[in-house]
């Protein structure tokens, strides 16, 4: 009690005096009485509550060497509500200083001293996450991408807390998985932990979804080979960076055909989002270099080229109106990774084809290369020529060069499509649209005397009425594409598509019921600052989940 006092006062210099005067086998209790002391003051000064966090930092360097028992998710939920506080503090200070009609001098003042006690928070997660076992850490992963928010839940607009929040508590990942060692993917990446961390790295956001890339990152990359990848370039000699690796184990052979279909449909979703800079360019590159490396067996090969075809056809189409710099970078990345995946898989002819695709760029379109594209100052064409077809990659040349044992290289022949999934209703460029639509519906029908419109019969709909032969075209053609689809697509992909349009009815209903039932508040708690606000209190700690490898 006499330390903490003395912590009240001058925090730094408690940040030395506790964990020196406590050992091992009272390292626990240290941590409790730590904890009660920033409950206690959780409204005070920014530079006391990050004192208390430091204090806290020390002693867990202490605790986490040996079994910490039930404190662990004490600890990480206590950090993670005094987080939601501190950017609650700094916004409702914001807020105010905006509202006001005089703007003090020292505007930026308070703000910045929550982002230090946001910041001592953020490490000393990092820190206690990446003493723990491996198995425990993975506990309070799924623990911290509980706490984050993502569409669907109560929160449907990305305003300033809520990004802030996500941003808070992603860069809380990244400590916990630094270092993060799994023998097998399904363990590292499970469905309840995957899923809403792909739905954020939907979001209109390039901060958030650079976040979740490197998240990726720290998970599948088991043989740190990112180093050597860093940078988004065209490799001449990829065998001179050693690249270390392993035989694809069966269970990691499993995953990719259960989550492969996921995976590249985020790749393919997150490299068209207009707001994408060179970083997301990057961290995109690496992912599917780690793909390679760490997951790809023939068929996943042929997976990820296919990806990239897609990609190259996306850019060129450009039936979404893509800005120009986003349909350069995408080539640009297509060219960097079929470089690096030629040499990888030592395919003489497809390096050939690939180098020589690279060479014509550099003489006639370097705009298309990711040393040229994302440069400062690089110009950019006002088109792109899609005719001139020696200087993007060729499907049927691909195929050729792996027509030998190996590659099922007939599989190129078959377009890759994202397929649409249940998760579209978590991103925000679905969820809006489909929550102003129902809403739309249930006020339309609540409306008295409503008119109903007479349908407007014209000499051209009795014309498309009569005239069915252009139906039984579409009809015919449909079904010839089915039947080929059938034949040719992956079981994956069929997989997919069907357990995707199961879903809809559960899809549909869940958004009307989180339209008209208001869930409780979460674990954490919500704690609003601004006058006026509801506040709502924490869900008691025995009626809180925790993870199934934890007793509390």
């Amino acid at each position: 009690d006499v330390l903490l006092n003395v912590e009240h006062r001058r925090p730094t210099a408690s940040s030395v005096v506790v964990p020196n005067r406590v050992t091992a086998q009272h390292s626990h209790h240290v941590i409790q009485q730590v904890l009660n002391h920033l409950d206690t003051h959780n409204k005070n000064t920014p530079r006391v509550r990050a004192g208390i966090v430091q204090v806290l930092l020390e002693t867990v360097a202490i605790a986490a060497k040996g079994s910490v028992g039930p404190t662990v998710l004490e600890v990480f939920n206590t950090l993670l509500k005094h987080l939601r506080m501190s950017v609650d503090f700094e916004l409702g200070e914001s807020s105010r200083r905006n509202s006001s009609t005089s703007v003090s001098s020292g505007r930026g003042g308070k703000e910045s001293e929550e982002r230090i006690v946001q910041n001592a928070i953020i490490q000393t997660i990092g820190f206690f996450g990446g003493n723990l076992p491996d198995y425990q850490r993975a506990e309070v992963m799924m623990f911290i991408m509980g706490k984050v928010p993502v569409y669907g839940t109560p929160c449907h607009t990305l305003d300033t807390g809520t990004k802030r929040i996500q941003t808070m508590l992603l860069s809380s990942l990244i400590m916990v998985t630094s270092g993060f060692k799994s023998k097998s993917m399904a363990a590292a990446l499970p469905p309840p932990f995957l899923d809403p961390l792909f739905s954020i790295s939907l979001m209109e956001d390039s901060e958030l979804r650079q976040l979740v890339l490197e998240i990726l990152h720290n998970i599948i990359d088991r043989h740190d080979n990112r180093a050597k990848l860093r940078g988004i370039r065209i490799i001449p000699n990829v065998a001179a960076l050693k690249i270390k690796r392993e035989k694809i184990s069966k269970q990691d052979v499993a995953f990719m055909k259960k989550h492969g279909q996921q995976l590249y449909r985020h790749i393919y979703l997150g490299c068209k989002e207009e707001d994408n800079v060179h970083k997301n360019f990057e961290l995109l590159f690496t992912t599917l270099a780690i793909l390679t490396i760490e997951l790809a067996n023939e068929e996943v090969v042929i997976d990820l080229i296919r990806l990239a075809i897609a990609l190259q056809d996306m850019a060129l189409a450009n039936e979404e109106s893509m800005p120009m710099f986003i349909r350069c970078g995408i080539n640009a990345l297509v060219a960097a990774y079929l470089n690096f995946l030629s040499q990888m898989i030592a395919n003489p002819p497809f390096c050939q084809h690939v180098s020589k695709v690279i060479e014509l760029r550099n003489m006639d379109a370097p705009y298309l290369l990711p040393e040229h594209i994302f440069r400062d100052k690089c110009p950019i064409p006002e088109s792109l020529d899609k005719e001139d077809r020696q200087l993007y990659f060729q499907t049927a040349d691909m195929a050729e060069c792996l027509a030998g044992p190996g590659y099922n290289a007939e599989r190129l022949s078959i377009p890759y499509v994202p397929q649409v999934t249940d998760e579209d209703r978590l991103t925000r460029r679905r969820s809006l649209v489909d929550t102003i639509s129902l809403q739309v519906d249930i006020m339309s029908n609540s409306l008295p005397d409503k008119v109903s419109l007479a349908e407007e019969i014209t000499f051209e709909t009795l014309k498309k009425a009569i005239d069915t032969t252009g139906l039984e075209e579409q009809e015919r053609e449909k079904r010839r594409q089915v039947m080929e689809k059938f034949q040719k697509a992956p079981f994956e992909e069929i997989a997919a598509h069907c357990e995707s349009k199961a879903n809809m009815l559960h899809d549909r209903l869940a958004q009307i019921f989180e339209l008209t039932i208001r869930p409780p508040p979460s674990p954490s708690g919500v704690v609003s600052i601004s006058a006026g606000h509801t506040q709502h209190q924490s869900v008691p700690v025995y009626e809180m989940k925790f993870p199934d490898l934890c007793v509390y």
